[in-house]
């Protein structure tokens, strides 16, 4: 007799996509939201048959476990990351990595909630990493994913009430921290002009495309040379990407789509030896991000031609 599917079992392996998701903007690496997602599933497969028929919602069930195992790695990464060499970035990612995942109701986003789009990129990513773990994980299932407050409430132990302050406060630290994100024209119209300049070595065009108050951020653990500390200003800031340029003339640049807008894809040869990705606010860009962590690249796969193809 020829074995039928299990539907539920494909609806299982069908929430692996969301899942991921959902675990990287709780976590902010690949990596960690991998293991989140690996980890739902064990807990899956360990149930006995009797206790799976007995799940009327799988998705709402592998939810509520992957959000359980990722509050308890912020916790843990919390202490991991006071070890960490320099400044600690989330990983970037292509602009399409997630297409096609949704809030897990399937209702459009309130006006209030952040776009699924915009919520992996670095910008928001950056200011959820200042947040508690329980705050960060009521705003991602509340303001991303559109998960009840009763539902948030079970998964990490308070009551409705303290999980919507909890949104609330995240929400609000959201708006404190971080203006409007640009239209995406803007963005990428400004990030060409940063690259032109950087290209050409024009240290005073460079300068005129960035803000007064811009930061550079680098990521790399100790593992390649790199500025530990928060580089501030145009002028300090414009040196330190030309004189990047001037040490290393093997590294070429490709403009390729991040979930910040254009990026810039840095190579040797046909490896990918880091990934820049820029805000920007009237214009100008007001802070620089650089990610040469080879363990945060691991979807930036060498090509062995210019273009936008990380299949």
């Amino acid at each position: 007799m020829t074995d039928q599917p299990d539907p539920t079992l494909d609806d299982v392996f069908a929430e692996r996509r969301r899942l991921l998701s959902l675990a990287y903007r709780m976590t902010g690496t690949l990596a960690d939201a991998e293991d989140v997602v690996q980890e739902t599933y064990v807990r899956w497969y360990r149930l006995e048959e009797a206790e799976r028929a007995e799940i009327l919602n799988p998705a709402g069930w592998l939810t509520r476990v992957a959000s359980r195992i990722a509050l308890d790695l912020l916790a843990s990464a919390r202490r991991r990351r006071e070890q960490y060499i320099g400044q600690w970035l989330p990983e970037p990612v292509p602009a399409d990595l997630f297409d096609g995942t949704a809030p897990l109701d399937g209702t459009a986003d309130p006006l209030e909630r952040v776009t699924l789009d915009d919520a992996v990129s670095t910008a928001l990513l950056v200011v959820l990493e200042a947040m508690t773990p329980a705050q960060r994980v009521a705003f991602v299932l509340h303001d991303v994913f559109a998960v009840p407050f009763d539902e948030i409430a079970r998964i990490v132990g308070r009551s409705p009430a303290a999980v919507r302050q909890l949104a609330t406060a995240g929400r609000r630290q959201v708006r404190e921290n971080r203006t409007a994100a640009v239209p995406r024209e803007e963005h990428d119209r400004t990030v060409r002009a940063f690259l032109r300049a950087a290209q050409a070595g024009d240290m005073q065009q460079l300068m005129r495309v960035l803000a007064p108050d811009v930061q550079l951020r680098t990521d790399a653990n100790g593992l390649v040379t790199a500025a530990r500390n928060v580089i501030e200003g145009p002028d300090r800031v414009a040196r330190l990407v030309l004189g990047v340029d001037a040490k290393m003339p093997e590294l070429t640049h490709h403009l390729e789509p991040t979930a910040d807008g254009l990026g810039v894809v840095f190579r040797t040869g046909e490896v990918v030896t880091g990934v820049m990705t820029l805000h920007v606010e009237n214009e100008l860009v007001t802070d620089v991000w650089i990610m040469l962590n080879p363990a945060k690249l691991t979807h930036w796969l060498p090509t062995p031609h210019e273009g936008n193809d990380h299949d």
